[in-house]
């Protein structure tokens, strides 16, 4: 099994440290092997970045994402930028607050940005996010994925952080009939 994941958005998003978490969750706490790679422009905020996550059940020896079997959208610029470079039938995860998909591309969506402010703040869509991920994908465990948040974010942050992850996650649930 190897898996391609690409997440996207705007600097300021935390895509970064999503793909981190991400990768730390798959492999320190549910034993693949997995690598991430990051992209960002030369901005500080609000320019494009992106996060890549490719995960194998044996050793990777390619570690660039070349067609995400896996994209997540946190903003149009990036969903416009990096859909096109999906695998045909590729799972696609967009923020329903902040992309606008293509008439003929059938996403699963979420509304991470306002699950996020109705938390306390814009700053962990990128977590709600991974919730949504975690769920729809079921890639990972849940537990692995809070072990990893809970080493990867301040302190003082970990129980918005898990709130977020686990809105995200019941908001998947929740879709499944």
């Amino acid at each position: 099994m190897r898996k391609e994941i690409r997440l996207s958005g705007f600097g300021g998003q935390g895509v970064g440290l999503a793909g981190y978490i991400l990768g730390k969750a798959l492999s320190l706490y549910a034993g693949y092997e997995a690598v991430m790679t990051q992209a960002y422009g030369p901005e500080a905020r609000g320019g494009a970045s992106s996060a890549d996550v490719v995960v194998s059940d044996e050793p990777i020896d390619y570690p660039f994402v070349e067609q995400p079997d896996i994209l997540v959208a946190l903003s149009q610029a990036a969903y416009a930028r990096f859909r096109p470079d999906a695998r045909p039938g590729a799972l696609v995860l967009i923020d329903d607050d902040m992309v606008d998909p293509f008439a003929d591309d059938h996403p699963r969506r979420i509304p991470a940005t306002r699950q996020a402010e109705a938390l306390g703040g814009r700053v962990v869509a990128n977590i709600v996010m991974l919730g949504f991920l975690t769920a729809v994908t079921g890639l990972v465990e849940a537990g692995a994925m809070k072990q990893a948040i809970e080493s990867s974010v301040k302190s003082r942050t970990v129980p918005l952080n898990i709130r977020a992850f686990e809105a995200g996650h019941e908001h998947a649930r929740e879709l499944v009939p």
